[in-house]
């Protein structure tokens, strides 16, 4: 069978490098980088607002001092000279008080050519107090802003203040600049420390898990290939510790499936001997149907019956190779009759391991006969072994019954061998690894629930212990039983009755 095509490699630079814009370590670096750079960038408003607050209420505070020294001025003025001086020691144009609803100018300086723009101390809304310091620097060149405050230090309702805003402005932009510094060397090293804490915890141990997955890919048998758990209990100990086990599990498939490959290769190449072999038994049977030995007669029907399934199911030997069962050809079966032939086949007797046949002679299901009777042998063949192995006395008991209703038949064996083991139970019906035995192949039980599927039933283990183990098999279909015949002699099968109508 032709092995399906390979993904492309992937073209171009190695993904799996350390700053490679693909790669999930320099997307991690980029954004973080981003994160924190715009988180800086959201500081610098609140922080350009707050200085340029600071810094009229500093003006303001000064020309406050200042205007007291107009209260011990005769007359409560002040000269020209006096007041040009004040004003120039507190950096302000103008110094207006007002108390008791009257605004009287303190301090006064030149004419003003321009109308100022009104900066209110005491009650300014958040966007206007954000936007103010950009309002500053880009506002254009000879402005004057006047600014309205609390005063501190004199028993008033506000102190009013007009001065140029060149000074601000120099000011402002020389802190922006300190500030964007500031903010960049601590993005730069706060983005660092979260990448690379980011890059250790997750990013690394990603790539290693996706290099183990892509040599697995490449070669499943290299040791390289096997994640290496590193112990953690978050979700990327999780992944390591779930890849590990699904790579143990397509590890232990793709070595079912080479040897499955060898055993149909091999089947293959006898496969033309066997059928020979098998002809060649058919022309003996058939010059041994010319002797008078009456024992002979009695054996040759089951030989014939023998050979007969043997020919056939080596006819198939191919098809099943290729994974695919010859579809069954359903028709009523007598369960009884099927039973003892399957019990001939699997060696059942008296003096040994014996069948406990708990049907109706009439007693009937819908099955392919052939297939049927390889479903019966492989049970019946493996409880034989299992109660032969269990002591040197190799007596026991396999019962079959049959339940029958809705719509469906239901086919129970049991046996009272040593059971199950339970490490077993859960890869019973795998090929190849569900043999409790040393020597096992493993086969029959996976053979007889892929026939029981066909039919568009079931094989299933019921249960299994110190007292012995229960199969079950479900056929669709209940056909009705059927007149029951005269009682058969039986020696090592022993059948129940089936029930007579009373005597009127």
């Amino acid at each position: 069978m032709a092995e399906p095509p390979s993904p492309p490699e992937p073209s171009g630079p190695d993904r799996r490098g350390f700053f490679w814009p693909g790669g999930l370590s320099a997307r991690l670096l980029i954004l973080t980088s981003l994160f924190v750079l715009f988180g800086g960038a959201l500081i610098v408003p609140p922080t350009l607002a707050a200085f340029e607050e600071q810094w009229l209420l500093d003006r303001v505070r000064a020309a406050e001092l200042a205007s007291l020294a107009t209260e011990v001025a005769p007359d409560v003025v002040v000269s020209e000279q006096l007041s040009s001086e004040l004003l120039e020691v507190a950096g302000v144009e103008w110094v207006a008080i007002q108390s008791d609803g009257v605004r009287r100018l303190v301090l006064r300086g030149s004419n003003m050519s321009r109308t100022p723009y009104l900066v209110d101390l005491r009650d300014q809304a958040v966007a206007s107090w954000l936007a103010a310091p950009f309002q500053t620097m880009f506002g254009g060149e000879g402005r004057m802003v006047r600014v309205v405050a609390e005063p501190r230090f004199r028993d008033a309702e506000f102190i009013e203040i007009v001065a140029p805003d060149a000074e601000l402005r120099q000011e402002l932009t020389a802190y922006l600049w300190r500030l964007i510094a500031v903010t960049a060397f601590v993005s730069a090293m706060a983005g660092g420390l979260v990448y690379l804490s980011l890059n250790l915890f997750l990013v690394r141990p990603m790539q290693r898990i996706t290099r183990g997955m892509e040599l697995f890919r490449t070669d499943p048998d290299d040791p390289r290939a096997t994640v290496k758990l590193s112990g953690r209990r978050d979700e990327i100990g999780r992944a390591e510790v779930e890849l590990a086990l699904m790579q143990g599990d397509l590890r232990a498939a793709l070595n079912a499936r080479a040897r499955l490959a060898a055993l149909g290769e091999a089947v293959a190449k006898i496969n033309h001997d066997l059928r020979n072999m098998l002809t060649s038994a058919q022309i003996a049977s058939e010059r041994l149907a010319a002797s008078a030995d009456p024992d002979v007669g009695r054996a040759l029907p089951r030989l014939e019956r023998a050979l007969d399934r043997a020919v056939k199911l080596a006819s198939h030997v191919l098809t099943y190779g290729k994974t695919q069962e010859a579809p069954p050809e359903a028709r009523t079966v007598r369960l009884a009759e099927a039973a003892e032939m399957a019990a001939e086949e699997a060696r059942l007797t008296s003096d040994g391991v014996r069948l406990d046949l708990q049907v109706a002679a009439g007693d009937q299901v819908l099955a392919d006969p052939d297939q049927l009777h390889r479903i019966l042998v492989n049970l019946m063949r493996n409880a034989r072994e299992a109660i032969e192995q269990q002591g040197p006395s190799g007596r026991g008991v396999v019962t079959l019954s049959l339940q029958q209703d809705e719509g469906q038949s239901r086919v129970r064996l049991s046996d009272d061998g040593p059971g199950v083991p339970a490490k077993v139970r859960e890869r019973l019906f795998l090929p190849f690894t569900g043999s409790g035995r040393a020597d096992g192949a493993g086969l029959g039980l996976a053979i007889a629930r892929e026939l029981a599927q066909g039919h568009g039933g079931d094989l299933s283990l019921v249960e299994s212990g110190a007292a012995g183990t229960t199969f079950e098999l479900r056929l669709p279909g209940a056909p009705a039983a059927l007149a029951t015949p005269p009682q058969a002699k039986t020696g090592r099968i022993r059948r129940k009755a089936a029930p007579t109508a009373p005597k009127a």
